[in-house]
């Protein structure tokens, strides 16, 4: 079996190599840069898996990495932020990340949020999912590829957004839990003051043309949860 591939871009070489030394034990393949110049330029050799991406950077730091990558890649990300700086988490959330981990982190928390998200970027797989190809009005998504389209326009989306984006057409009309949602989607119980849902819901709007009729998508039912409207 071909072990999955993380790439760490962190100038803290100390824990760089501690991190290196735990994922490999772990069974994953892990790369290592210390600046993000040099994270960009490996991104752009080779394909990963996942991007454990620090925000904390001389140079270029990880915002700037993330914007240059969110140019033409979807590339997975998991932002590794100070720990309670809530302006760092929602502008990497923003900015395209699929998620974010607060330092100083566990071992454990760590593997378990590398996991959620490459469970979630490999949920392509047809055999988990009986609807390859979900349709709704003007919008497609194909489960197996990866892929949605509207009216034609293949549409820029992470695989956190496809996920979630998945859960909504699956269940149009309905009002989709936030706690469910996100224990899907992102893999975590929803904890007090966490805004990832929130700002994958805000990003996915962005990125859906609106309707013919101006009517929304998505709508917000404040305390429940989330609705893809059906009509």
């Amino acid at each position: 079996m071909v072990p999955v591939k993380l790439l760490l871009i962190d100038d803290d070489k100390e824990l760089t190599e501690l991190l290196g030394e735990l994922l490999e034990l772990e069974g994953f393949s892990c790369d290592i840069c210390n600046d993000g110049l040099s994270g960009l330029s490996k991104l752009e050799q080779q394909a990963y898996d996942l991007v454990l991406l620090d925000v904390m950077m001389p140079g270029k730091n990880g915002f700037e990495v993330l914007k240059e990558l969110r140019k033409d890649s979807q590339q997975p990300v998991l932002m590794l932020t100070a720990k309670g700086d809530e302006i760092d988490r929602v502008l990497g959330l923003e900015l395209g990340a699929d998620d974010y981990l607060g330092k100083p982190f566990s071992e454990r928390e760590l593997l378990a949020r590398i996991r959620a998200i490459l469970r979630r970027t490999q949920n392509a797989s047809p055999s988990e999912n009986n609807h390859t190809l979900i349709r709704h009005q003007d919008l497609s998504l194909s489960v197996s590829k990866q892929q949605a389209h509207c009216d034609g326009q293949e549409l820029e989306l992470t695989s956190t957004e496809l996920l979630l984006l998945q859960q909504l057409l699956e269940n149009p009309g309905q009002v989709l839990d936030k706690e469910q949602l996100n224990q899907k989607v992102l893999g975590k119980r929803l904890q007090a003051f966490d805004r990832s849902l929130d700002m994958h819901i805000s990003n996915l709007r962005k990125k859906i043309p609106p309707r013919k009729d101006q009517l929304p998508r998505i709508k917000t039912l404040r305390g429940k949860g989330y609705m893809w409207l059906e009509w």
